[in-house]
């Protein structure tokens, strides 16, 4: 018999697919099964034996199959340090304390675990960590409150896959290759990693402040009380809180069947992240037969699918609003700094004495000091400062320093049906720490929730509670600032809580089966301009105040799609790079009148204004020009000045609008935008494309895309390098995209695109390929059903074990 060629090619992938799978489904030892203390001793189980089958598709994507979740965890631990083995052990190094033995104590960390400015910054609060021994002690709290066993065998799992592959190859990434920074880890140094994930918005982002906080030597030497300002505290908060500028933020939206083809949910998810360092997404899809199954994208060193889909559900996450901190302004026991007053009685502070590692220097010893409410604070980044005085310290509330639950929710997502089962799934878990979520279901349901894990801060306890400080700083920004004198100003807890100290999920903002679910990062309040969200405490976000551009632009863009309706995931993908300008939409035909009198003697940069199509596409002339004029006109000019017509809570779509082109400042800002370009050699009217990309591996990839201030559904922020050309990298901004639909088969209907690709390794042929996908606005097609999987010509299946 004669078999045709794309006929011998399936059958060999097949047979390889099923010997793979059958040493994955073979019986395991019973030591690689066994959990932590099971069969009532006391011992370490064995990663001896694990294994898992990864299966490469296009674009470098694995689909893993394993029995259970510790060889789950190990597959995924596996292909995890093949792309990323330099971030990965980056990362670990941080977690462990040792930057500073490293790489030196004054230089800067990524930024993706926590905050710090300096390794020294880190390592103390790390090695703090260690040595206090918080996460062990998570990690034997049973669940719900604690993670659980499948949770903890992932990454047992995770922790043997990425020592394992250590092991078996040589490292060809030059960030790293003969690094001796790079070691084994174990499944508390995962635990650890994803401990400081939950905290990056608590503890992690006040790491500064709690390993420089020093009991006073004496009186401030100026003379002055010490006390903060609460108006410019106030600010700086407000500043510091606005998650609508923050290098971590998204887009996403869901739609219900009522407004699709056919009856059936869509998402389209857009996480802006940033494209270097720690807090990269990486794809895979992760399978255990007749347990789970699910597709999508991982934060380096997290052993589940935080962002994805499965073959009735799909979810995405955005950055929340919510402030998951607060403070306790403590009265302290006079002539004794390091006590503070509670109902009137003494309590003393609890120093922790940590020592960091310096390389070529010696030991570096601090004390940190804890109280009932956490540890003492003197700032919260570099603008908001909280004095240690002989009167008064800060102590910060952080409750997601006891959440290592973060994995259980995203599992239990991947397991879920339906979004009632993603809505249980928050419920019974309550592990986001910083996060809305959004959803939709092959039924036809869309779903939002700001389930985040909060400080139960009631308005009615700030308002009672506040100190003068916290009277000003809680309505500008949601950080209460309580009286840390009194017991009555406790946080309570709710009894739907999974912890004490924290809102139950019937507090939180959701938003069920409405036609378009849609977030930007800024509040709940506008998920849906015809059903807006209210009654939630003012630490969740704001009700009835501007929204940013790029929420404006989405809610624009995503109510005018259901409004059309007949939608399918063709729809999501023209959304995602439509690369329409809110700013420009808005502004532009203002600026090109007002542009002859502000630069009379440069009708050129006037034309190309005119010109302008209002889009950032790569071909875009004069999109370049507005964009640097845009960032010095908001940079310079007050937010008050910048619109003639002022925002309106009961119009909060279109308001602001009209641009002030008689604001002091408006002039200048064009000039100067002009200017600028001239002074570069850059054409006015230079396509966007030409001087706005990224080098990877000597070749230049033009990108479209624009910027939070221009409200860009599809967002990058790129780093402006007018020497080199123009942007010529991007800092962060869309990541891992993805649109998801079903058509009534098992097989989801799911286009996604990682926008800087899988492997941070120069050397990998998925070092840039799926970023030149994204900047030919092109997509993946997901194999996730078995039949597409083995049809990939790019099949090669790799069985991995210990």
């Amino acid at each position: 018999m004669h078999l045709r060629p794309h006929l011998r090619t399936r059958l060999r992938h097949l047979a390889l697919a099923g010997a793979a799978l059958a040493l994955v489904t073979a019986s395991m030892p019973a030591s690689a099964a066994a959990g932590p203390g099971s069969g009532g001793r006391d011992h370490r189980p064995s990663d001896r034996g694990l294994s898992a089958v990864v299966r490469y598709t296009e674009y470098g994507i694995p689909h893993i199959v394993a029995k259970d979740y510790a060889n789950l965890g190990f597959g995924t631990g596996w292909a995890q340090a093949a792309d990323q083995v330099c971030t990965l052990a980056d990362g670990f190094v941080t977690v462990a304390g040792e930057r500073s033995r490293h790489f030196g104590p004054d230089a800067a960390p990524d930024g993706s675990l926590s905050s710090a400015t300096t390794n020294l910054s880190s390592d103390l609060y790390f090695r703090g960590v260690r040595d206090a021994g918080t996460v062990e002690r998570l990690l034997r709290t049973p669940a719900p409150a604690g993670p659980s066993r499948d949770v903890r065998e992932l990454m047992r799992g995770w922790a043997a896959g990425y020592n394992a592959w250590l092991r078996k190859n040589r490292i060809t990434d030059p960030a790293c290759a003969r690094a001796g920074w790079v070691r084994p880890v174990t499944a508390l140094d995962v635990a650890r990693r994803g401990f400081a994930v939950s905290v990056l918005g608590g503890q992690g982002r006040a790491a500064d402040g709690i390993t420089a906080a020093r009991p006073p030597a004496g009186p401030p030497a100026d003379g002055s009380s010490g006390a903060p300002d609460p108006g410019r505290t106030a600010e700086a908060a407000r500043k510091l809180f606005d998650v609508s500028d923050a290098a971590m933020g998204s887009n996403a939206v869901a739609f219900s069947g009522a407004v699709t083809a056919d009856g059936r949910g869509l998402l389209l998810g857009n996480p802006h992240y940033p494209w270097q360092g720690g807090r990269r997404f990486w794809q895979s899809q992760q399978t255990i037969p007749g347990e789970l199954n699910v597709s999508g994208a991982s934060l380096l060193g997290t052993t589940v699918v935080n962002i994805g889909f499965n073959d009735k559900v799909a979810w995405s996450h955005t950055v929340a609003t919510g402030v998951p901190l607060n403070l306790h302004q403590l009265a302290l026991v006079p002539g004794d700094p390091t006590s503070y007053l509670v109902d009137g009685k003494p309590e003393r502070m609890t120093p922790r004495t940590v020592t960091v590692a310096v390389g070529g220097g010696a030991p570096v010893t601090r004390t940190q000091w804890w109280t009932r409410y956490g540890p003492v604070v003197d700032r919260l980044g570099a603008q908001l400062p909280l004095p240690w005085t002989a009167a008064t310290a800060y102590a910060l509330n952080d409750p997601n320093a006891a959440n290592l639950r973060a994995s259980d929710t995203a599992l239990g997502f991947g397991k879920a049906r339906s979004t009632r089962d993603v809505a249980d799934v928050l419920r019974r878990t309550q592990g986001l720490p910083w996060v809305n979520t959004v959803t939709a279901d092959s039924g036809g349901r869309s779903f939002f929730a700001q389930a985040q894990l909060l400080p139960r801060i009631t308005d009615e306890l700030a308002q009672r509670c506040s100190t003068p400080l916290g009277r000003a700083v809680y309505p500008a920004s949601g950080v209460a600032v309580l009286d840390g004198s009194r017991s009555d100003c406790a946080l309570g807890s709710d009894p739907d809580a999974v912890q004490p100290g924290v809102f139950g999920p019937a507090r939180m903002p959701v938003l069920r089966d409405a036609p378009y679910a849609e977030n930007s990062n800024d509040s709940a309040w506008l998920t849906n301009a015809d059903r807006p969200l209210t009654g939630y405490e003012r630490i969740f976000g704001t009700v009835a105040t501007q929204r940013s551009l790029r929420t404006r632009g989405g809610i624009e863009d995503v109510a005018a799609m259901a409004e059309r309706g007949r939608l399918t995931v063709s729809d999501l993908q023209r959304q995602q790079f439509a690369n329409r300008v809110p700013a420009g939409d808005l502004a532009a035909a203002d600026v090109a009148r007002a542009c002859p009198a502000a630069l009379p003697n440069d009708p050129e940069a006037c034309r190309v204004l005119a010109a302008w199509d209002r889009t950032v596409d790569t071909g875009s002339r004069g999109a370049l020009l507005f964009d640097r004029f845009w960032r010095k006109f908001t940079g310079t000019v007050p937010a008050a000045q910048q619109w003639l017509v002022p925002f309106s809570a009961a119009d909060p779509v279109r308001t602001p609008r009209a641009v002030n082109t008689a604001a002091p400042g408006f002039a200048k800002a064009l000039a100067d935008a002009v200017a600028e370009l001239r002074a570069a050699r850059i054409p006015l009217d230079a396509p966007l494309g030409a001087h706005q990309f990224v080098v990877r591996n000597g070749q230049r990839i033009p990108l479209s895309g624009g910027t939070e201030a221009l409200g860009v559904w599809n967002k990058i922020e790129p780093v402006w390098n007018a020497a080199g050309g123009g942007y010529t990298e991007v800092a962060h901004g869309t990541s891992h995209v993805q649109a998801v639909g079903w058509d009534g088969s098992r097989c989801p209907v799911a286009r996604t695109l990682l926008s800087y690709s899988q492997s941070s390794n120069p050397a990998s042929p998925h070092h840039a390929d799926q970023t030149r996908l994204y900047a030919g606005e092109r997509w993946v097609t997901s194999r996730f059903c078995e039949k597409d999987i083995l049809r990939s010509p790019a099949l090669r299946v790799v069985v991995v074990r210990d």
